[in-house]
């Protein structure tokens, strides 16, 4: 009876338990429109509908958020101020960025967006925090 109890036991899906990811903002030039977070995995990333998302009200210099209960796994944050509220980020006809963007670990966006790799980082069970600089230009 106790292997039978065991055995189902192992049956069972592991549980991971969930963290919390503090994301900050910065070099925000100024407090128009909204700033728009999201925690991306690798199939999700540069798309509009990442798992974990906020908007935040943009604010000069900073903005900072919390994202509860994140699965540990390897992500990329990307984060843009949508400053005239269309909830997308503009760019000009060559595809060129017109807003501020920004994601993790400061990847080089000098021949278009960066790859997932480059921007990724890996979560683990104890609770974090990232920051990260929008660029203008």
């Amino acid at each position: 009876m106790k292997v039978l109890f065991f055995l189902g036991l192992l049956a069972l899906p592991s549980i991971a338990c969930a963290t919390t990811l503090d994301v900050t903002a910065t070099n925000i030039p100024d407090a128009v429109g909204t700033i728009r977070i999201a925690v991306c995995t690798e199939s999700d990333f540069l798309k509009p509908d990442c798992k974990y998302h906020a908007v935040v009200q943009a604010s000069a210099g900073q903005v900072k958020t919390t994202f509860l209960d994140v699965q540990p796994g390897v992500y990329a944050v990307q984060v843009f101020q949508d400053r005239n509220g269309n909830q997308k980020l503009d760019q000009n006809f060559l595809g060129i960025p017109k807003e501020p963007l920004g994601f993790s670990r400061s990847p080089s966006m000098h021949f278009g967006p960066p790859s997932f790799t480059d921007a990724a980082f890996s979560l683990g069970a104890q609770n974090s925090a990232i920051s990260l600089a929008l660029r203008t230009k």
